[in-house]
């Protein structure tokens, strides 16, 4: 497990899913009997021991999908993840009788799945969730699970993502002759999703299982991806391989969007890391976020000493070209004007680095001046008493005063 991790973060991945069936060893003598090999008595004690093993060796933020859990369970795990989630895949108990697609699956029982989304809210944790459709639920039913999870989510706001993810037959299944839903079907619950959502909310389509052109599903509604992993395939759907990332990105501007790598939690939840993150791993999200709390791009920062990231090629970009022309002519730029040139990426950033360049090239061209700024204090001997102040000494410290 730490082969991989480790193989992970050296490909540049930020975040090791751990996703996995629910409590195998309760069915299962083999599990059990592994689980005594490793030296652990539940699977679970063994998730915590290697989620935690992964963050401090490699640093990857662990997000865990491991089924239906109690509020201990899950804050237990909350000390070693950065995230956690349950898919609700459908409201619908008529699909849990004789003949349905989850009889013979107490987990899969709508009740106890959002039971453990509920826990996950108790419990302060950044959770994703989200439908599977095309297993025979209605397009009613899917309405029914989306407003379960809106109700869950306006009650905790813990929910930071809903996944609209498409059934795919698999050969060696019961389903393996099933009718998969079709682009039409999908993108109608995506754009379902986002009209019961409301724009803040993630919506999520893995582009593994697209079933027609990525940017159709952006137009529906999707603002995310999922993870993409140039290191192991879709566990899941391992007939499914993920998209090459230059060919997703492609696709992505296709659509008029724009790639852009995020963490195992969502900008907004790690914005208020002190909140929703356990303070054993709240340093590890803070560090590897960016300025806007996506997934830093280079590991450079100002004084270190590290070789600054390269200039990107100058793309073409309409966005900003009004207010790079208003701040190349000296003209005031107001509040909204700043904060669009602070979050440029892609063309857009390409597009700022090289108004910057020209600037600099017409006003001082190959020359760099710089500045050596000295401070000299004649003396620390002050008669205020702020008590702030470290440089000021008193009576009381004649040892330390400068004359």
């Amino acid at each position: 497990m730490l082969a991989i991790a480790r193989d992970g973060a050296a490909a540049g991945c930020r975040e090791a899913l751990f996703t996995l069936g629910d409590k195998p060893e309760l069915r299962y003598r083999a599990a059990r009997d592994e689980l005594a090999r490793l030296g652990y008595a539940t699977t679970l004690d063994y998730l915590h021991a290697m989620a935690a093993l992964v963050l401090r060796e490699t640093g990857l933020l662990p997000h865990i999908n491991a089924g239906v859990m109690d509020q201990a369970d899950i804050l237990r795990l909350r000390e070693v993840s950065a995230s956690q989630g349950l898919m609700l895949e459908s409201a619908s108990e008529r699909l849990c009788r004789r003949g349905g697609p989850h009889f013979g699956s107490p987990d899969k029982a709508p009740a106890a799945r959002l039971a453990t989304i509920v826990a996950a809210g108790e419990a302060v944790v950044p959770f994703t969730s989200g439908i599977l459709i095309g297993i025979g639920e209605t397009r009613e039913e899917r309405i029914d699970a989306l407003l379960a999870l809106r109700a869950l989510y306006e009650r905790y706001g813990h929910i930071q993502e809903i996944i609209i993810q498409n059934f795919r037959a698999k050969p060696d299944t019961k389903m393996a002759s099933a009718a998969e839903p079709d682009l039409a079907d999908h993108l109608w619950t995506i754009a379902i999703a986002r009209l019961i959502f409301g724009g803040a909310m993630n919506i999520q389509a893995p582009p593994n299982l697209a079933t027609g052109e990525l940017p159709r599903l952006v137009a529906a509604g999707i603002n995310d991806w999922g993870g993409v992993s140039p290191v192991t395939p879709d566990h899941v759907n391992p007939e499914r391989p993920w998209p090459a990332l230059d060919a997703l990105s492609r696709e992505t501007e296709a659509g008029g969007k724009v790639l852009v790598e995020r963490l195992a939690i969502y900008p907004a939840y790690a914005a208020q890391a002190e909140h929703w993150l356990a303070p054993t791993i709240r340093t590890a999200v803070l560090r590897a976020s960016d300025a806007e709390n996506f997934a830093r791009a280079d590991e450079w920062m100002p004084g270190a000493k590290l070789t600054p990231p390269p200039m990107p090629a100058l793309r073409d970009s309409s966005n900003l070209a009004p207010i790079l022309d208003r701040a190349a002519t000296g003209r005031a730029l107001n509040e909204s004007d700043i904060v669009a040139l602070f979050a440029a990426r892609g063309a857009d950033f390409a597009a700022v680095c090289n108004a910057a360049d020209t600037l600099r090239a017409e006003t001082s061209g190959l020359r760099v001046s710089y500045v050596v700024t000295r401070n000299i204090n004649y003396t620390n001997i002050c008669y205020f008493r702020c008590k702030f102040c470290a440089f000021s000494k008193g009576k009381l410290s004649e040892n330390l005063h400068r004359k």
